[in-house]
């Protein structure tokens, strides 16, 4: 079955804007570095077509293959920061809890 292709009506703005200026900044780093199209595909094992949709900015490609292009370029920090550790080191045997609430108002 072939994947689901994301409609970019249903992708927040946010996101939307972040997946341009990654694709932007892939396609300003292959052309200012001298890298046809045909060797960063092969070197990332994608096809040309999936190089021009990441180049668009397209949701419907895998993070996966945008920040391996970033990574590919040399920008992979500058575009994706390292995330703080305390971001993901929380405990994995924490629930979230609700906070309570003094009124019946709460919904």
């Amino acid at each position: 079955m072939p994947k689901k292709i994301r409609d970019a009506q249903a992708v927040p703005t946010q996101i939307a804007e972040r997946l341009r200026t990654w694709g932007h900044a892939v396609r300003a780093q292959r052309v200012l570095r001298h890298i046809p199209a045909v060797d960063l595909c092969a070197r990332m094992d994608i096809s040309d077509a999936t190089l021009r949709r990441i180049e668009r900015g397209d949701p419907g490609v895998s993070a996966a293959t945008y920040l391996t292009a970033l990574w590919v370029l040399g920008i992979l920090d500058a575009a994706a920061p390292v995330m703080d550790a305390a971001y993901w080191q929380a405990n994995p045997n924490a629930r979230a809890r609700p906070i309570a609430q003094d009124d019946d108002d709460y919904f």
